[in-house]
Protein backbone atom coordinates (compact mmCIF):
# COMPACT_ATOMS: atom_id res chain seq x y z
CA UNK A 1 0.00 0.00 0.00
CA UNK A 2 0.80 3.04 -0.40
CA UNK A 3 0.38 7.05 1.37
CA UNK A 4 -2.44 8.69 -0.19
CA UNK A 5 -2.78 12.33 1.85
CA UNK A 6 -4.84 14.79 2.70
CA UNK A 7 -4.18 18.59 2.21
CA UNK A 8 -3.26 18.53 6.02
CA UNK A 9 -1.42 15.13 5.61
CA UNK A 10 1.01 16.91 3.23
CA UNK A 11 1.13 20.21 5.10
CA UNK A 12 2.31 17.80 8.42
CA UNK A 13 4.87 15.97 5.86
CA UNK A 14 6.49 19.39 4.81
CA UNK A 15 6.85 20.63 7.85
CA UNK A 16 8.37 17.11 9.99
CA UNK A 17 11.03 17.08 6.45
CA UNK A 18 11.98 20.81 6.82
CA UNK A 19 12.23 20.93 11.02
CA UNK A 20 12.70 17.35 12.45
CA UNK A 21 14.27 15.86 9.14
CA UNK A 22 16.62 18.43 8.32
CA UNK A 23 15.54 19.13 4.76
CA UNK A 24 15.40 22.78 3.42
CA UNK A 25 12.58 23.84 2.18
CA UNK A 26 14.83 25.39 -0.43
CA UNK A 27 15.95 21.80 -1.26
CA UNK A 28 12.55 20.21 -1.44
CA UNK A 29 11.13 22.64 -3.77
CA UNK A 30 14.61 21.91 -5.79
CA UNK A 31 13.84 18.33 -5.71
CA UNK A 32 10.27 18.76 -6.91
CA UNK A 33 10.92 20.71 -9.55
CA UNK A 34 14.17 18.88 -11.23
CA UNK A 35 12.10 15.74 -10.82
CA UNK A 36 8.83 17.58 -12.61
CA UNK A 37 10.87 18.80 -15.29
CA UNK A 38 12.63 15.52 -16.07
CA UNK A 39 9.27 13.97 -16.24
CA UNK A 40 8.04 16.72 -19.07
CA UNK A 41 11.36 16.18 -20.67
CA UNK A 42 11.12 12.56 -20.61
CA UNK A 43 7.35 12.56 -21.59
CA UNK A 44 7.57 15.32 -24.31
CA UNK A 45 10.94 16.11 -25.31
CA UNK A 46 12.51 19.26 -25.06
CA UNK A 47 12.20 20.62 -28.77
CA UNK A 48 9.10 22.30 -28.33
CA UNK A 49 8.20 26.02 -27.04
CA UNK A 50 6.87 25.66 -22.96
CA UNK A 51 5.42 28.28 -20.90
CA UNK A 52 5.41 28.10 -17.23
CA UNK A 53 2.09 29.66 -15.81
CA UNK A 54 3.09 30.82 -11.94
CA UNK A 55 1.37 32.07 -9.27
CA UNK A 56 2.66 33.50 -5.97
CA UNK A 57 3.47 30.77 -3.61
CA UNK A 58 5.03 27.78 -3.54
CA UNK A 59 3.54 26.20 -6.46
CA UNK A 60 4.98 29.42 -8.44
CA UNK A 61 8.29 28.53 -6.90
CA UNK A 62 8.22 25.05 -8.18
CA UNK A 63 7.43 25.99 -11.51
CA UNK A 64 10.55 28.82 -11.57
CA UNK A 65 12.39 25.36 -10.56
CA UNK A 66 10.96 24.07 -13.75
CA UNK A 67 11.29 26.33 -16.01
CA UNK A 68 15.25 26.98 -15.04
CA UNK A 69 15.81 23.02 -15.33
CA UNK A 70 14.23 23.39 -18.67
CA UNK A 71 15.86 26.04 -19.90
CA UNK A 72 19.17 24.67 -18.77
CA UNK A 73 18.88 21.43 -21.03
CA UNK A 74 18.31 23.72 -23.82
CA UNK A 75 14.57 23.91 -24.06
CA UNK A 76 12.79 27.33 -25.64
CA UNK A 77 10.86 28.42 -22.02
CA UNK A 78 9.25 31.40 -21.08
CA UNK A 79 7.58 32.24 -17.87
CA UNK A 80 4.48 33.84 -16.87
CA UNK A 81 3.92 35.72 -13.74
CA UNK A 82 0.02 35.86 -13.02
CA UNK A 83 0.70 38.13 -9.46
CA UNK A 84 3.11 41.08 -8.79
CA UNK A 85 6.51 40.20 -8.26
CA UNK A 86 6.38 42.07 -5.35
CA UNK A 87 4.02 39.04 -3.62
CA UNK A 88 6.74 36.66 -4.39
CA UNK A 89 7.99 35.40 -0.81
CA UNK A 90 10.72 32.77 0.45
CA UNK A 91 11.42 30.05 -1.62
CA UNK A 92 9.38 31.06 -4.54
CA UNK A 93 11.13 34.60 -4.75
CA UNK A 94 14.47 32.94 -4.35
CA UNK A 95 13.49 30.92 -7.45
CA UNK A 96 11.80 33.91 -9.27
CA UNK A 97 15.73 35.08 -9.06
CA UNK A 98 17.71 31.95 -10.56
CA UNK A 99 15.26 31.39 -13.32
CA UNK A 100 16.28 35.10 -14.08
CA UNK A 101 20.11 34.93 -13.50
CA UNK A 102 20.67 32.01 -15.39
CA UNK A 103 19.17 33.77 -18.72
CA UNK A 104 15.41 33.21 -18.17
CA UNK A 105 13.11 35.53 -19.30
CA UNK A 106 10.10 36.49 -16.61
CA UNK A 107 6.59 38.26 -18.23
CA UNK A 108 4.58 39.77 -16.17
CA UNK A 109 1.09 39.11 -16.67
CA UNK A 110 -0.54 40.26 -13.82
CA UNK A 111 -4.34 41.01 -14.54
CA UNK A 112 -3.88 40.92 -18.58
CA UNK A 113 -5.49 38.71 -20.11
CA UNK A 114 -4.26 39.92 -23.55
CA UNK A 115 -0.90 39.32 -22.24
CA UNK A 116 -1.58 35.64 -21.17
CA UNK A 117 -3.49 34.93 -25.03
CA UNK A 118 -0.52 35.98 -26.23
CA UNK A 119 2.12 34.11 -24.60
CA UNK A 120 -0.46 30.98 -24.91
CA UNK A 121 -0.46 32.00 -29.04
CA UNK A 122 3.33 31.28 -28.84
CA UNK A 123 3.38 28.20 -26.48
CA UNK A 124 2.92 24.46 -27.63
CA UNK A 125 3.05 23.66 -23.93
CA UNK A 126 2.15 25.08 -21.07
CA UNK A 127 3.25 24.10 -17.44
CA UNK A 128 0.83 25.06 -14.76
CA UNK A 129 2.16 26.75 -11.51
CA UNK A 130 -0.70 28.63 -10.25
CA UNK A 131 -1.85 27.18 -7.04
CA UNK A 132 -1.11 23.82 -5.13
CA UNK A 133 -2.76 21.59 -2.45
CA UNK A 134 -2.76 24.09 -0.31
CA UNK A 135 -6.05 26.13 -2.01
CA UNK A 136 -9.12 25.54 0.08
CA UNK A 137 -11.49 28.68 -1.73
CA UNK A 138 -13.35 29.07 -4.86
CA UNK A 139 -11.20 30.54 -7.82
CA UNK A 140 -11.85 33.58 -8.41
CA UNK A 141 -11.40 36.64 -10.93
CA UNK A 142 -8.66 36.68 -13.08
CA UNK A 143 -6.64 33.84 -11.84
CA UNK A 144 -10.35 32.26 -12.41
CA UNK A 145 -10.15 33.75 -15.91
CA UNK A 146 -6.67 32.79 -16.57
CA UNK A 147 -6.92 28.78 -15.73
CA UNK A 148 -10.43 29.04 -18.45
CA UNK A 149 -7.74 30.78 -21.00
CA UNK A 150 -4.97 27.81 -20.56
CA UNK A 151 -7.89 25.32 -20.63
CA UNK A 152 -9.25 27.05 -23.87
CA UNK A 153 -5.28 26.89 -25.40
CA UNK A 154 -4.61 24.46 -28.21
CA UNK A 155 -1.83 23.56 -26.16
CA UNK A 156 -0.38 20.21 -23.91
CA UNK A 157 -0.77 20.99 -20.45
CA UNK A 158 1.10 19.62 -17.58
CA UNK A 159 0.10 20.22 -13.84
CA UNK A 160 2.46 20.71 -10.57
CA UNK A 161 1.36 18.60 -7.72
CA UNK A 162 -2.33 19.43 -8.46
CA UNK A 163 -4.40 20.85 -11.34
CA UNK A 164 -4.88 24.45 -10.31
CA UNK A 165 -8.41 25.11 -8.63
CA UNK A 166 -8.83 21.56 -8.08
CA UNK A 167 -9.34 20.60 -4.26
CA UNK A 168 -6.66 18.65 -3.16
CA UNK A 169 -8.77 16.79 -0.77
CA UNK A 170 -12.11 15.59 -2.87
CA UNK A 171 -11.47 16.13 -6.26
CA UNK A 172 -13.32 18.94 -6.66
CA UNK A 173 -13.23 22.21 -8.87
CA UNK A 174 -13.23 25.32 -6.88
CA UNK A 175 -15.14 27.33 -8.95
CA UNK A 176 -12.90 26.22 -12.16
CA UNK A 177 -9.65 24.04 -12.53
CA UNK A 178 -7.13 23.24 -15.31
CA UNK A 179 -7.74 20.23 -17.25
CA UNK A 180 -4.31 18.50 -17.45
CA UNK A 181 -2.87 16.01 -19.86
CA UNK A 182 0.13 15.37 -16.98
CA UNK A 183 0.01 15.79 -13.76
CA UNK A 184 3.59 15.79 -11.68
CA UNK A 185 2.49 15.03 -8.00
CA UNK A 186 5.52 15.67 -5.39
CA UNK A 187 6.18 13.24 -2.67
CA UNK A 188 2.99 11.14 -2.34
CA UNK A 189 -0.47 10.58 -4.16
CA UNK A 190 -3.12 13.37 -3.04
CA UNK A 191 -7.23 12.33 -2.37
CA UNK A 192 -8.23 14.79 -4.52
CA UNK A 193 -6.27 13.31 -7.25
CA UNK A 194 -7.89 9.66 -6.95
CA UNK A 195 -11.69 10.20 -7.53
CA UNK A 196 -13.65 11.11 -10.92
CA UNK A 197 -13.21 14.73 -10.71
CA UNK A 198 -9.72 14.74 -9.80
CA UNK A 199 -9.10 11.92 -12.65
CA UNK A 200 -11.00 14.15 -15.01
CA UNK A 201 -8.94 17.52 -14.21
CA UNK A 202 -5.32 15.53 -13.66
CA UNK A 203 -4.74 13.41 -16.97
CA UNK A 204 -1.76 10.71 -16.51
CA UNK A 205 -0.47 11.08 -13.06
CA UNK A 206 3.07 10.28 -11.89
CA UNK A 207 4.53 10.52 -8.79
CA UNK A 208 7.79 12.38 -8.20
CA UNK A 209 10.22 12.00 -5.60
CA UNK A 210 11.48 15.01 -3.40
CA UNK A 211 14.08 13.37 -0.93
CA UNK A 212 11.62 12.59 1.69
CA UNK A 213 11.21 9.22 2.35
CA UNK A 214 8.08 7.28 2.54
CA UNK A 215 8.60 6.27 6.48
CA UNK A 216 8.35 9.73 7.06
CA UNK A 217 4.27 9.69 6.13
CA UNK A 218 3.99 6.25 8.03
CA UNK A 219 5.44 7.86 10.96
CA UNK A 220 3.31 10.94 11.04
CA UNK A 221 0.25 8.56 9.93
CA UNK A 222 -2.50 9.19 7.44
CA UNK A 223 -5.82 7.88 6.61
CA UNK A 224 -6.01 7.00 2.84
CA UNK A 225 -3.92 4.12 0.75
CA UNK A 226 -3.36 3.00 -2.71
CA UNK A 227 -3.69 -0.43 -2.74
CA UNK A 228 -1.45 -2.26 -5.18
CA UNK A 229 -1.15 -5.68 -7.00
CA UNK A 230 1.26 -7.44 -4.15
CA UNK A 231 -1.63 -6.64 -1.81
CA UNK A 232 -3.85 -8.46 -3.94
CA UNK A 233 -2.25 -11.42 -4.61
CA UNK A 234 -2.75 -12.07 -0.15
CA UNK A 235 -6.20 -12.86 -1.40
CA UNK A 236 -5.34 -14.76 -4.58
CA UNK A 237 -2.66 -17.23 -3.66
CA UNK A 238 -1.68 -20.31 -5.50
CA UNK A 239 -3.78 -23.02 -4.24
CA UNK A 240 -2.75 -26.64 -2.41
CA UNK A 241 -2.90 -29.66 -4.87
CA UNK A 242 -5.61 -30.81 -2.44
CA UNK A 243 -8.21 -27.75 -3.26
CA UNK A 244 -11.39 -29.07 -4.49
CA UNK A 245 -14.76 -27.60 -5.57
CA UNK A 246 -16.06 -27.26 -1.76
CA UNK A 247 -12.56 -25.92 -0.17
CA UNK A 248 -12.77 -23.34 -3.14
CA UNK A 249 -15.75 -21.94 -1.62
CA UNK A 250 -19.34 -21.82 -1.61
CA UNK A 251 -21.23 -18.79 -2.68
CA UNK A 252 -25.17 -18.47 -2.36
CA UNK A 253 -26.46 -15.78 -4.67
CA UNK A 254 -30.04 -14.59 -4.06
CA UNK A 255 -30.65 -12.25 -6.96
CA UNK A 256 -32.39 -11.61 -9.55
CA UNK A 257 -36.68 -10.94 -10.43
CA UNK A 258 -39.29 -11.17 -13.31
CA UNK A 259 -36.81 -8.22 -15.87
CA UNK A 260 -34.10 -8.68 -13.88
CA UNK A 261 -32.89 -11.85 -14.18
CA UNK A 262 -29.46 -11.12 -15.50
CA UNK A 263 -28.51 -9.22 -12.69
CA UNK A 264 -28.63 -12.34 -10.90
CA UNK A 265 -26.87 -14.47 -13.76
CA UNK A 266 -23.94 -12.21 -13.85
CA UNK A 267 -23.34 -12.09 -10.35
CA UNK A 268 -22.75 -15.73 -10.32
CA UNK A 269 -20.48 -15.58 -13.67
CA UNK A 270 -18.16 -13.20 -11.19
CA UNK A 271 -18.54 -15.60 -8.69
CA UNK A 272 -17.18 -18.75 -10.51
CA UNK A 273 -14.62 -16.22 -12.63
CA UNK A 274 -13.07 -15.24 -9.51
CA UNK A 275 -12.70 -18.90 -8.44
CA UNK A 276 -15.88 -19.74 -5.98
CA UNK A 277 -15.97 -23.74 -6.04
CA UNK A 278 -20.05 -23.96 -6.10
CA UNK A 279 -22.54 -21.38 -6.51
CA UNK A 280 -26.06 -21.43 -5.79
CA UNK A 281 -28.97 -19.06 -7.40
CA UNK A 282 -31.74 -19.03 -4.78
CA UNK A 283 -34.66 -17.06 -5.87
CA UNK A 284 -38.70 -17.56 -6.52
CA UNK A 285 -40.01 -20.65 -8.44
CA UNK A 286 -40.78 -19.06 -11.48
CA UNK A 287 -37.48 -16.87 -11.56
CA UNK A 288 -35.42 -19.87 -10.72
CA UNK A 289 -36.82 -21.60 -13.58
CA UNK A 290 -35.75 -19.50 -15.91
CA UNK A 291 -31.94 -19.91 -14.20
CA UNK A 292 -32.38 -23.00 -14.72
CA UNK A 293 -32.61 -22.98 -18.58
CA UNK A 294 -29.43 -20.34 -18.79
CA UNK A 295 -26.75 -21.48 -16.19
CA UNK A 296 -23.83 -24.76 -16.65
CA UNK A 297 -22.18 -24.04 -14.20
CA UNK A 298 -24.17 -22.80 -11.12
CA UNK A 299 -26.82 -24.84 -9.77
CA UNK A 300 -30.62 -23.49 -8.85
CA UNK A 301 -32.59 -23.86 -6.04
CA UNK A 302 -36.29 -22.19 -5.39
CA UNK A 303 -37.03 -20.18 -1.96
CA UNK A 304 -41.07 -19.74 -1.48
CA UNK A 305 -40.97 -16.20 0.60
CA UNK A 306 -43.73 -17.44 2.71
CA UNK A 307 -41.60 -19.99 4.07
CA UNK A 308 -37.88 -19.19 4.62
CA UNK A 309 -37.71 -21.53 7.06
CA UNK A 310 -38.06 -24.25 5.62
CA UNK A 311 -37.06 -22.92 1.82
CA UNK A 312 -34.45 -20.63 2.55
CA UNK A 313 -32.38 -21.50 6.16
CA UNK A 314 -30.79 -25.18 4.66
CA UNK A 315 -29.25 -23.04 1.65
CA UNK A 316 -27.62 -20.60 4.45
CA UNK A 317 -26.54 -23.28 6.07
CA UNK A 318 -24.61 -24.69 3.60
CA UNK A 319 -22.96 -21.15 2.14
CA UNK A 320 -19.30 -19.62 2.74
CA UNK A 321 -20.66 -16.36 1.54
CA UNK A 322 -24.13 -14.77 0.50
CA UNK A 323 -24.36 -12.10 -2.30
CA UNK A 324 -27.67 -10.74 -2.04
CA UNK A 325 -29.49 -7.42 -3.66
CA UNK A 326 -28.86 -7.56 -7.25
CA UNK A 327 -32.24 -7.35 -8.91
CA UNK A 328 -34.02 -8.49 -5.97
CA UNK A 329 -36.98 -5.91 -5.61
CA UNK A 330 -37.87 -3.79 -3.48
CA UNK A 331 -41.41 -5.36 -2.44
CA UNK A 332 -41.92 -6.58 0.39
CA UNK A 333 -41.27 -10.47 0.08
CA UNK A 334 -37.88 -9.20 -1.15
CA UNK A 335 -37.43 -7.03 2.00
CA UNK A 336 -38.54 -10.23 4.38
CA UNK A 337 -35.54 -11.85 2.39
CA UNK A 338 -33.35 -9.35 2.95
CA UNK A 339 -33.66 -8.95 6.49
CA UNK A 340 -33.61 -12.14 7.31
CA UNK A 341 -30.17 -13.03 5.49
CA UNK A 342 -28.57 -9.54 5.92
CA UNK A 343 -29.27 -8.71 9.67
CA UNK A 344 -29.71 -12.10 10.92
CA UNK A 345 -27.88 -14.38 9.35
CA UNK A 346 -24.47 -15.31 11.01
CA UNK A 347 -21.85 -15.48 8.61
CA UNK A 348 -20.04 -12.57 5.52
CA UNK A 349 -22.64 -11.42 3.54
CA UNK A 350 -22.51 -9.13 0.32
CA UNK A 351 -24.71 -6.28 -0.14
CA UNK A 352 -25.93 -4.60 -3.05
CA UNK A 353 -28.57 -2.58 -4.99
CA UNK A 354 -31.39 -3.21 -4.19
CA UNK A 355 -30.78 -4.79 -0.94
CA UNK A 356 -29.01 -1.88 -0.17
CA UNK A 357 -31.92 0.49 -0.88
CA UNK A 358 -33.89 -1.72 1.54
CA UNK A 359 -31.98 0.16 4.10
CA UNK A 360 -32.94 3.70 2.84
CA UNK A 361 -32.61 6.50 5.71
CA UNK A 362 -31.93 3.08 8.28
CA UNK A 363 -28.16 2.66 8.05
CA UNK A 364 -27.64 2.14 11.41
CA UNK A 365 -29.83 -0.68 11.53
CA UNK A 366 -26.52 -2.65 10.04
CA UNK A 367 -24.79 -1.83 12.30
CA UNK A 368 -26.43 -4.47 14.82
CA UNK A 369 -26.22 -7.11 12.33
CA UNK A 370 -25.36 -10.57 12.70
CA UNK A 371 -22.06 -11.45 10.68
CA UNK A 372 -19.88 -9.90 8.31
CA UNK A 373 -21.43 -7.20 5.35
CA UNK A 374 -19.53 -5.97 2.59
CA UNK A 375 -21.56 -3.29 1.64
CA UNK A 376 -21.25 -2.25 -2.49
CA UNK A 377 -22.85 0.94 -3.53
CA UNK A 378 -22.60 3.02 -6.39
CA UNK A 379 -22.88 6.98 -5.57
CA UNK A 380 -26.80 6.55 -5.64
CA UNK A 381 -27.17 3.89 -3.64
CA UNK A 382 -24.32 5.39 -1.34
CA UNK A 383 -26.50 8.31 -0.94
CA UNK A 384 -30.19 6.97 -0.24
CA UNK A 385 -28.31 4.45 2.62
CA UNK A 386 -26.46 7.90 3.95
CA UNK A 387 -29.50 10.17 3.69
CA UNK A 388 -27.84 12.57 0.68
CA UNK A 389 -27.73 12.91 -3.00
CA UNK A 390 -25.78 11.12 -5.34
CA UNK A 391 -23.96 14.62 -5.79
CA UNK A 392 -22.90 15.12 -2.80
CA UNK A 393 -21.41 11.78 -2.59
CA UNK A 394 -18.94 12.61 -5.26
CA UNK A 395 -18.52 16.09 -4.10
CA UNK A 396 -16.75 14.30 -1.16
CA UNK A 397 -16.23 10.40 -1.66
CA UNK A 398 -13.78 10.32 0.80
CA UNK A 399 -16.21 11.53 3.59
CA UNK A 400 -19.06 9.74 2.22
CA UNK A 401 -16.87 6.57 3.06
CA UNK A 402 -16.20 7.40 6.27
CA UNK A 403 -20.01 8.38 7.00
CA UNK A 404 -21.10 5.40 5.80
CA UNK A 405 -18.33 2.92 7.83
CA UNK A 406 -19.01 4.80 10.99
CA UNK A 407 -22.88 4.06 10.61
CA UNK A 408 -22.48 0.86 9.52
CA UNK A 409 -19.85 -0.77 11.13
CA UNK A 410 -19.38 -2.43 7.68
CA UNK A 411 -17.06 -2.74 4.94
CA UNK A 412 -17.96 -0.48 2.69
CA UNK A 413 -16.91 -0.40 -1.23
CA UNK A 414 -17.97 3.02 -2.75
CA UNK A 415 -17.59 2.13 -6.58
CA UNK A 416 -16.97 4.33 -9.47
CA UNK A 417 -13.65 5.61 -10.94
CA UNK A 418 -11.00 4.77 -8.19
CA UNK A 419 -12.94 2.76 -5.89
CA UNK A 420 -13.00 3.39 -2.38
CA UNK A 421 -13.23 1.08 0.53
CA UNK A 422 -13.41 1.41 4.24
CA UNK A 423 -13.84 -0.27 7.07
CA UNK A 424 -13.86 -0.25 10.81
CA UNK A 425 -10.67 1.13 12.29
CA UNK A 426 -9.06 1.04 8.84
CA UNK A 427 -7.48 3.50 6.36
CA UNK A 428 -9.39 4.04 3.07
CA UNK A 429 -7.92 2.06 0.62
CA UNK A 430 -8.39 3.71 -3.18
CA UNK A 431 -8.25 1.13 -6.08
CA UNK A 432 -5.55 2.79 -8.55
CA UNK A 433 -7.47 0.92 -11.35
CA UNK A 434 -10.06 2.82 -13.37
CA UNK A 435 -11.41 2.21 -17.11
CA UNK A 436 -14.03 3.42 -18.76
CA UNK A 437 -15.29 0.81 -20.65
CA UNK A 438 -16.36 -0.53 -16.89
CA UNK A 439 -19.35 1.95 -17.35
CA UNK A 440 -22.19 -0.56 -18.86
CA UNK A 441 -25.05 -2.22 -16.99
CA UNK A 442 -24.01 -5.63 -15.39
CA UNK A 443 -20.61 -4.13 -14.24
CA UNK A 444 -21.60 -3.78 -10.90
CA UNK A 445 -23.47 -7.35 -10.95
CA UNK A 446 -19.96 -9.00 -11.58
CA UNK A 447 -18.16 -6.90 -8.73
CA UNK A 448 -20.44 -8.05 -6.54
CA UNK A 449 -19.54 -11.76 -7.44
CA UNK A 450 -16.01 -11.51 -7.59
CA UNK A 451 -16.23 -9.58 -4.04
CA UNK A 452 -18.25 -12.94 -2.89
CA UNK A 453 -15.63 -15.56 -3.99
CA UNK A 454 -12.83 -13.66 -1.95
CA UNK A 455 -14.44 -13.29 0.42
CA UNK A 456 -14.53 -17.11 1.10
CA UNK A 457 -11.05 -17.04 2.03
CA UNK A 458 -10.33 -13.10 3.01
CA UNK A 459 -11.01 -10.76 5.25
CA UNK A 460 -13.90 -8.46 4.27
CA UNK A 461 -11.29 -5.75 3.57
CA UNK A 462 -9.32 -7.48 1.83
CA UNK A 463 -11.62 -9.10 -0.27
CA UNK A 464 -13.38 -5.77 -1.13
CA UNK A 465 -10.40 -4.25 -2.62
CA UNK A 466 -8.80 -6.95 -4.15
CA UNK A 467 -12.20 -7.56 -5.91
CA UNK A 468 -12.45 -4.02 -6.86
CA UNK A 469 -8.38 -4.35 -8.46
CA UNK A 470 -8.95 -7.19 -10.68
CA UNK A 471 -12.45 -5.82 -11.77
CA UNK A 472 -10.38 -3.01 -12.98
CA UNK A 473 -7.77 -4.43 -14.09
CA UNK A 474 -10.11 -7.03 -16.04
CA UNK A 475 -11.49 -4.00 -18.11
CA UNK A 476 -7.80 -2.62 -18.74
CA UNK A 477 -7.20 -5.98 -20.35
CA UNK A 478 -10.30 -5.70 -22.44
CA UNK A 479 -9.39 -2.54 -23.91
CA UNK A 480 -5.65 -3.08 -24.67
CA UNK A 481 -7.42 -6.38 -26.51
CA UNK A 482 -9.76 -4.13 -28.51
CA UNK A 483 -7.20 -1.13 -29.65
CA UNK A 484 -7.41 0.59 -27.07
CA UNK A 485 -11.33 0.73 -26.99
CA UNK A 486 -12.99 2.67 -24.66
CA UNK A 487 -16.21 1.34 -25.01
CA UNK A 488 -18.75 -1.73 -26.00
CA UNK A 489 -16.81 -4.43 -23.02
CA UNK A 490 -20.57 -6.40 -21.96
CA UNK A 491 -20.45 -7.18 -18.31
CA UNK A 492 -19.91 -10.95 -18.65
CA UNK A 493 -16.71 -9.97 -20.56
CA UNK A 494 -15.34 -8.84 -17.31
CA UNK A 495 -15.57 -11.72 -15.32
CA UNK A 496 -14.06 -14.09 -18.45
CA UNK A 497 -10.90 -11.35 -17.75
CA UNK A 498 -11.06 -12.13 -13.98
CA UNK A 499 -8.21 -15.12 -14.25
CA UNK A 500 -6.23 -13.44 -16.60
CA UNK A 501 -5.79 -10.52 -13.79
CA UNK A 502 -5.22 -13.05 -11.20
CA UNK A 503 -2.87 -14.50 -13.50
CA UNK A 504 -1.15 -11.43 -13.50
CA UNK A 505 -0.37 -11.22 -9.81
CA UNK A 506 1.83 -14.35 -9.53
CA UNK A 507 4.70 -11.65 -10.52
CA UNK A 508 3.83 -8.95 -7.74
CA UNK A 509 6.87 -8.38 -6.00
CA UNK A 510 5.76 -9.20 -2.23
CA UNK A 511 3.85 -6.77 -0.29
CA UNK A 512 5.33 -4.12 2.16
CA UNK A 513 3.62 -4.14 5.41
CA UNK A 514 2.18 0.00 6.28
Amino acid sequence: MKAVLSRAEMRALDRHASTQGQVPTLVLMENAGRGAAELIERELGLDRRFLVVCGAGNNGGDGFVVARRLLVRGARVRALLLVPAERLKGDAQTNHHAFVGVGGEVIEGAGSKERLSQELDRADVVVDAVFGTGLDREVEGFLREAIELVNRAPVRRVALDVPSGLDSDTGAALGVALRADLTATFAQHKRGLLTPSGALHAGRVELVDIGVPSSLAQALGFGAELCEAADVAQAVGRRLPTAHKASAGRVLVLAGSPGKIGAALLVAHGALRAGAGLVTLGARPEVAEVFEQRVLSAMTARIDFDDLGRTLSPLLEGTDVVAIGPGIGLDEDARRLVDRVVLEWDGVKVVDADAITHFKGSARDLADAAGSLILTPHPGEMGRLIGVSSAEVEADRFAAVERAVAATRATVLLKGAHTLIGAPGERIAVCPRASTVLATGGSGDTLTGIVAALAVGATPRLAALSAAYLHGRAGELWALRHGGSDRGLLADEVADLVPDAIAELAEAPPALTS
